[in-house]
C-alpha cells in the first residue's frame, strides 16, 4: 500500500499530468482553429462556383427558377422544403424564396437559362427573347449573340473610362488651383499680383476643357445605353435590361466541367483586383485589401520602433525602481484595454487634437473645412500603433531578459561600449523575440474594426491613399478595411441573405492576409534564429 502511495506521489510530483493538460488544451484549441477554418472555407470557397440554375413547375401552375441553396424539415416535420436563390430582385422583390417539396410538379435544368450580373439590382435569371441597338431589332436566343453586344458596348465604355480619367486629373488640378488661390485670399495677396492672374486663368482654361468633357461623356454614355436585350423569366414575365447595365452573362447549363473552373479562377481573380458593386455585396475587394495592407503597414512603421525603444530603455538603462514598476504595470495593463478605448482616445487626442492643430498652422486658408483634423489612414495607424505597442515592448523585454548576462560582461571585457553592445550583441541575439511581438502586434491590427470605425475607416473610399498625384502618398485620405468590410455587410446591409456568401468570402481573404504576412515574419525570425543562436555572427 505504501508502495503504490508512494508511486502516486511520485506521479503528481513528476509534473506529467500537467503535460497532458497542456497538450490536450493545445490539442483543443487547434481543433477549434481548424474547424473555424474549414467552416469559412466550405461556405466561402463555394460562392464563386456557377452552379447549375433549376427551374420547377408548381401546383398552382407557376414556374420559378433558381439556384438551389439547402433543404431543411417543413415547420409540421411532414416533409422537406427546398431554399432557392430566385434572383430578379427588381421583379419578385426577393432574392430567395422557401418551396416545399410537396408543392413541385416537375423540375428540370433549362440549358437556354442565363444568369446575368449586373451592376444594380443584383443577379438576373431569365432567358433572351431579342437584342435592340439603337433603331435595329432583332430576336434572338444565342448566348454568343449576346456576348458580341456585351463586348461592343464594353469597348465602347472604354473610351468613357478614358474620358473619366481626364475628368478626374482636371478635377484634382482644379481642386488645387482653388487652394492656391485660397491661399492668396488668405495672404490677403492683391488681385493684380501675376501668380493670381496666373492660377485664375488656368482655372478658367482647365474649366472649359472640364465642361467639354462632360459634354462629351455626357453624349457618349446616352449612346452607349441605347443598347438593350430583352429576357423572359422562368413564370413568363419580359424584362428589358441596358447592356451597359450587364457586368457579365454565362449559361451555367451549358458549362462542361473545365468552364465552370476556368470561370471560378476568373471570379477569383476578379475578387482580387476588381471593385465592389451593389452596396459592396458583389463585385472585387481591392480597395479593401489595399486599405488593410496599407493600415498594417504604416502602423508597424510607427508601433515596432516606438516598442523596441521604449523595450531596450526599459530593460537596458533605467534603473529598478518604483517608477520603472509602474511603468511596467500600466504596459501590460495597455494591453488590456478595449480597443474602442483606443478609438475615442484616437479621435481625442489625434484628429481633433494634433490633426486640428496641423490644420491651423499648416492649411489655415481651408478652414472650417478639415484636412488633417478628420479621420485618414494616418490616424487611425497611428491609433492601432498605440493599441498594439505594449505587445512589442512585453516580448522585446522578454527577448532581452535571456540573454545570458556573460554575453553582455564579455562584450564589455572587450573594449566594447554599452551601445555597441546592444546594436552588435543584444538586439541582434533578441531579433526572433523581437519579431515575435511584431507578428502578434500584425495579427491584432488586422482584425481590429471598433477603433477605425472612429478614426478614418470608410464604407467605400472614393480614392486609394496612394497614386500618381504629388505627394502620391496620402495618408489624410480615409480608406476602407477588410473587418469593416465584414461588419458592413454582415449587418448593415438592407439583404443580409444574399450578402452572407460575401462576408464569408471578405472573411477567409482577411484569414489568409494575417497568414501570409505572419508567414513571412516567421521565416524571418526563423532564419534569425537559426543565425543568432549559434553565434555565426
Amino acid at each position: 500500500m505504501a508502495s503504490k502511495l508512494k508511486s502516486k506521489n511520485k506521479y503528481w510530483q513528476t509534473g506529467e499530468p500537467m503535460v497532458w493538460l497542456s497538450g490536450a488544451a493545445l490539442s483543443l484549441t487547434l481543433l477549434t482553429a481548424v474547424v473555424l477554418l474549414i467552416v469559412i472555407m466550405i461556405n466561402g470557397l463555394g460562392v464563386f462556383w456557377p452552379a447549375e440554375l433549376q427551374q420547377l413547375k408548381l401546383k398552382d401552375g407557376s414556374q420559378v427558377a433558381g439556384k438551389f441553396l439547402r433543404s431543411e424539415p417543413t415547420s409540421d416535420n411532414t416533409g422537406l422544403r427546398r431554399q432557392y436563390k430566385i434572383a430578379n430582385r427588381d421583379v419578385y422583390g426577393l432574392d430567395f424564396r422557401w418551396i416545399d417539396e410537396a408543392d413541385i410538379v416537375d423540375e428540370n435544368v433549362p440549358e437556354q437559362m442565363l444568369v446575368l450580373e449586373r451592376v444594380e439590382h443584383g443577379d438576373f435569371y431569365g432567358m433572351l427573347k431579342g437584342i435592340s441597338s439603337g433603331s435595329e431589332q432583332r430576336q434572338t436566343t444565342a448566348l454568343s449573340d449576346l456576348e458580341i453586344e456585351i463586348a461592343t458596348v464594353k469597348g465602347k465604355f472604354a473610351e468613357l473610362s478614358e474620358l473619366e480619367e481626364k475628368l478626374i486629373d482636371a478635377s484634382y488640378r482644379m481642386e488645387q488651383i482653388r487652394l492656391k488661390i485660397m491661399r492668396l485670399d488668405y495672404d490677403k495677396v492683391s488681385a493684380d499680383d501675376p501668380n493670381r492672374q496666373k492660377l485664375i486663368s488656368e482655372s478658367e482654361s482647365l474649366g472649359n476643357q472640364f465642361g467639354t468633357l462632360v459634354e462629351l461623356q455626357s453624349r457618349r454614355t446616352e449612346i452607349v445605353r441605347q443598347a438593350t436585350a430583352t429576357f423572359v423569366t422562368a413564370n413568363g414575365k419580359e424584362k428589358e435590361i441596358v447592356l451597359a447595365d450587364i457586368f457579365q452573362v454565362y449559361a451555367p447549363n451549358q458549362m462542361t466541367t473545365g468552364d465552370k473552373i476556368v470561370f471560378y479562377l476568373h471570379k477569383l481573380v476578379e475578387l482580387f483586383v476588381g471593385e465592389p458593386r451593389e452596396s459592396n455585396t458583389e463585385g472585387g475587394l481591392f480597395p479593401a485589401i489595399f486599405g488593410t495592407v496599407m493600415l498594417i503597414f504604416v502602423m508597424s512603421i510607427f508601433s515596432f520602433p516606438l516598442g523596441v525603444i521604449a523595450a531596450v530603455y526599459l530593460r537596458e538603462y533605467a534603473k529598478d525602481g518604483v517608477v520603472v514598476r509602474i511603468v511596467r504595470i500600466a504596459v501590460n495593463n495597455l494591453a488590456g484595454i478595449p480597443s474602442i478605448v483606443y478609438g475615442i482616445f484616437g479621435l481625442g487626442f489625434f484628429i481633433y487634437g494634433i490633426g486640428h492643430g496641423i490644420d491651423s498652422l499648416f492649411f489655415p486658408e481651408r478652414l472650417p473645412t478639415p484636412t488633417f483634423g478628420t479621420g485618414g489612414l494616418l490616424w487611425a495607424s497611428l491609433t492601432l500603433a498605440l493599441l498594439t505597442v505594449p505587445v512589442v515592448i512585453v516580448s522585446t523585454e522578454e527577448a532581452l531578459g535571456v540573454i545570458p548576462r556573460e554575453m553582455r560582461e564579455g562584450s564589455y571585457a572587450l573594449g566594447a561600449t554599452k551601445f555597441q553592445t546592444l546594436v552588435k550583441i543584444l538586439l541582434p541575439m533578441a531579433s526572433p523575440g523581437i519579431m515575435t511581438g511584431l507578428i502578434l502586434a500584425m495579427a491584432r491590427a488586422a482584425g481590429e474594426v471598433a477603433p477605425l470605425m472612429i478614426t478614418g475607416v470608410v464604407k467605400l473610399a472614393p480614392a486609394l491613399a496612394l497614386d500618381g498625384n504629388f505627394p502620391f502618398l496620402h495618408l489624410d485620405r480615409k480608406f476602407m478595411h477588410l473587418g469593416f468590410h465584414i461588419y458592413d455587410i454582415g449587418f448593415q446591409s438592407p439583404n443580409v441573405e444574399a450578402a452572407k456568401p460575401m462576408v464569408f468570402v471578405t472573411t477567409l481573404l482577411l484569414v489568409l492576409i494575417v497568414l501570409i504576412m505572419s508567414s513571412v515574419a516567421i521565416r524571418l525570425r526563423n532564419k534569425m534564429k537559426k543565425r543568432y543562436t549559434f553565434g555565426t555572427f
